[in-house]
């Protein structure tokens, strides 16, 4: 399978990616007006949201595994392997 020329991937897919940035606007819009304390101002969950919406930002290739390792957490060689359900 051949992949898709760039013209024709924007054509397919600009607007999901309109209504996916939209929607993360909503989102952050929401986070901004919340009433009482400013108790996200630390949170590192929305730190890692500002870093991802950075790396989109960036030209460079590997956008989407850089900001998949921007929410995946370190490797930890004492992690107990899964046991198969039954």
């Amino acid at each position: 399978m051949t992949p898709l020329t760039s013209g024709a991937a924007l054509d397919s897919f600009f607007l999901e990616a309109r209504c996916k940035i939209l929607d993360l606007a909503a989102i952050l819009d929401r986070i901004d007006r919340g009433g009482g304390p400013n108790e996200t101002h630390d949170d590192p969950r929305l730190e890692r949201l500002r870093q991802a919406v950075e790396v989109l930002l960036d030209q460079s290739p590997a956008r989407a595994e850089r900001v998949q390792q921007i929410f995946s957490l370190d490797y930890d060689p004492t992690w107990e392997r899964p046991a198969p359900r039954f």
